[in-house]
């Protein structure tokens, strides 16, 4: 008989154990639950807990953008107006090439010899308006481009920032999937 209390003892508490394992991880997973619904009440409001406590759907949080960093908005305004003007340096170069190779400039000093008769002998339209020249001019415009683009820029995240501090910022609705 004490044979048999021996061996149904360890079972027993391994029972027990194992119901004291279960009942603590059932609290912690509890405890995680009830402070990811709290969170989500905090950032997104009863609608927001009530979703989560439903069925663990998607997360909101409603976050406002109260200030723009100036520095940063230079620094890429800066960056993008270098891209855009490299593309219309390219873009002016190879619309350029394509009038010149589909024979627009010849077809132009043809008509331009047409209308006004032999005295135009010595016109040529790439005198004036030469692919030098178009360069040159893209360039400068270019450069201007830049330097206004970053000015502006700037100047909107400091009127932004104004602005935010006495309304409050944009206000921006997240959502996690």
């Amino acid at each position: 008989m004490t044979e048999r209390n021996e061996t149904a003892q360890p079972v027993t508490q391994r029972i027990t154990d194992t119901v004291a394992n279960a009942a603590s991880e059932f609290k912690r997973s509890t405890s995680a639950a009830a402070s990811a619904v709290a969170s989500t009440a905090r950032t997104s409001g009863p609608a927001g807990a009530e979703r989560a406590a439903a069925g663990g759907s998607a997360r909101r949080a409603r976050l406002s953008l109260s200030r723009i960093d100036p520095w940063s908005v230079m620094k890429m305004a800066f960056l993008l107006s270098i891209a855009l003007s490299v593309v219309v340096i390219v873009a002016v170069f190879v619309i350029w090439s394509v009038l010149g190779a589909a024979g627009v400039w010849d077809a132009i000093n043809q008509a331009v010899q047409d209308v006004v008769g032999d005295s135009s002998a010595g016109w040529n339209v790439q005198d004036y308006l030469g692919l030098a020249r178009v360069m040159g001019f893209t360039m400068v415009v270019s450069v201007v481009n830049i330097v206004l683009m970053t000015a502006v820029a700037t100047l909107a995240a400091f009127l932004y920032n104004m602005a935010a501090a006495l309304l409050g910022g944009v206000e921006v609705e997240l959502t996690e999937n």
